[in-house]
């Protein structure tokens, strides 16, 4: 038993031993297990760093994004909220013309009555007169002449009918006279009110238009291999174009101003892009083709809200933005329209009659010049035609029908549209002649005016538009000088064709010639 009281103490220090070195290893364990999770909690706070600063990252594209999605609606509203404040300007400014307008015509009317009453009492004081001479010839001729009562003043009311006859017609000539006048001056002022409004000069009637090319390259890419994008071009545009030796231009060349417009703006932007193949160019004819028609009926809302008009078919709309690329004796017809719409309307005001239904008569009657290159007849009835199937009343499509007399006028906005027709087509400046047919015209003037008997000298004044008449006094008499200047006049309209109205001036003298010798 000695040995195993010798070995205790020896088991019971390799005992101890182990327990320190198992509660060393489970420290060492314990600090390696705290370790990796200080390393994972680092790692993680690291993780979440880089996290909080992606998340800070977007957060501000985002921020940025929306900011300037914010400054391009703001942008956007803005340039909306300037586009109304013009439309109210011009809105604004033409409510002060037409206010200055009513202003001069309320002058003119207490002036107009001023005169008449400055006139009346003239008349009562020259009645007076007359009624006091009257007593007293009355009485000079029962002392003078010894007549009974009845004989004198039937001798006085024969003298008195003279007298009168006499101060009636001079009456008579001098309101003729002023209401001549009057009307001269009321039609001025509604054609420089027209004229105001739109201001316009003529436009040339071209049937042509030129493109740019930077250089003659790309003349050559135009053309193509054996001229197979030429074909190409012509044929998805149905124009003409010209390729010659000009440099830095080619020409497209057609009747139709859309069609040529189309195969203007494709030709740009087959220059701009650079590839010309057939394939690019029907892509190109086709996109700018509905951009063309986006384009059509904005510029007929655009003259809707010109002329005050609304509720017009769509049809009617794109037919009115084609007219912007038509014009007639070089008049652009837009414009002509546009023009005549306001003539109309401000007959329309004078007259106390429905200023809209004037002024949608005026606008649409050359609606029908838009396809008159397709459809066969004139304009007036192709134009009444589309008007009736978009749902015009009888009033516009009679006002569209009959402003050449084709057919007869049923209503008075017929005639006043036929009236702005002619002042806008008629008045300075809007429309072209050449100059052969503008001689053309001043001889022809003067061989109908020469062409009767009396007449001695004709001169053709004003570009045509009066005509200076000198007749021999022997032989025509001042009562036969009227008839004569009718019959002129009646004459110019059956033999002639001009815009607006010809003046026939007759001019008969009589000179006494003596010598003191």
């Amino acid at each position: 038993m000695q040995w195993l009281y010798g070995a205790v103490p020896g088991i019971l220090l390799g005992f101890l031993g182990g327990r320190y070195v198992y509660h060393r290893f489970l420290a060492a364990r314990e600090a390696e297990e705290r370790a990796q999770r200080e390393a994972m909690l680092l790692k993680a706070r690291e993780e979440a760093d880089r996290v909080l600063k992606d998340a800070q990252v977007r957060a501000k594209d985002e921020i940025l994004t929306r900011r300037e999605e914010f400054e391009r609606d703001a942008e956007r509203q803005r340039a909306e909220i300037r586009e109304i404040e013009l439309i109210v300007t011009k809105k604004e400014e033409a409510f002060d013309r037409r206010d200055e307008e009513l202003n001069q015509r309320n002058r003119r009317l207490s002036e107009q009555e001023k005169r008449l009453a400055d006139r009346q009492a003239s008349l009562k004081t020259r009645s007076d007169e007359l009624d006091a001479r009257e007593k007293e010839i009355v009485d000079k001729l029962l002392e003078v002449s010894q007549l009974s009562r009845e004989d004198a003043e039937k001798r006085v009311l024969e003298r008195l009918d003279q007298e009168l006859a006499v101060e009636t017609d001079k009456l008579i000539r001098r309101r003729v006279d002023e209401a001549r006048e009057e009307a001269d001056r009321r039609s001025r002022d509604v054609v420089l009110t027209s004229i105001q409004r739109l201001g316009t000069g003529h436009m040339s009637d071209a049937v042509v238009s030129t493109v740019d090319i930077p250089n003659d390259e790309m003349k050559g890419r135009i053309i193509g291999r054996e001229g197979r994008n030429i074909r190409a071009f012509e044929k998805a545009t149905g124009v003409d174009v010209i390729v010659d030796d000009t440099p830095g231009v080619i020409v497209v060349s057609a009747f139709d101003g859309v069609r040529r417009e189309i195969a203007r703006r494709t030709m740009v932007q087959l220059i701009q892009d650079g590839r010309v193949h057939p394939t690019r160019i029907e892509e190109v004819v086709s996109r700018i083709k509905k951009e063309m028609d986006v384009f059509l009926r904005e510029t007929g809302k655009k003259c809707l809200m010109d002329v005050g008009i609304h509720g017009l078919h769509g049809k009617l709309i794109e037919l009115l933005g084609r007219l912007r690329f038509r014009t007639s004796y070089g008049q652009n017809v837009l414009d002509h329209l546009i023009e005549t719409s306001h003539l109309a309307g401000a007959m329309a005001a004078e007259m106390k009659l429905d200023v809209k239904l004037a002024k949608r008569c005026a606008l649409l009657h050359d609606i029908g010049k838009a396809i008159d290159h397709e459809v066969e007849g004139g304009h007036p009835a192709i134009g009444a035609d589309v008007a009736r199937r978009c749902g015009e009343n009888k009033v516009i499509v009679n006002a569209i029908a009959a402003h050449h007399d084709d057919v007869p006028m049923e209503s008075v906005y017929a005639v006043i549209t036929q009236i702005s027709d002619a002042l806008s087509a008629g008045r300075p400046g809007a429309r072209r002649e050449t100059f052969d047919r503008y001689i053309e015209r001043l001889q022809r003037l003067e061989d109908v005016a020469s062409s009767f008997p009396g007449v001695e000298q004709v001169y053709a004044i004003q570009a045509g538009r009066e005509v200076r008449v000198i007749v021999n006094n022997a032989k025509v008499s001042d009562r036969l000088a009227t008839r004569v200047a009718r019959d002129i006049a009646k004459e110019i309209e059956k033999e002639l064709t001009y815009p607006g109205e010809v003046k026939v001036t007759l001019v008969r003298e009589t000179r006494v010639v003596e010598y003191a010798r």
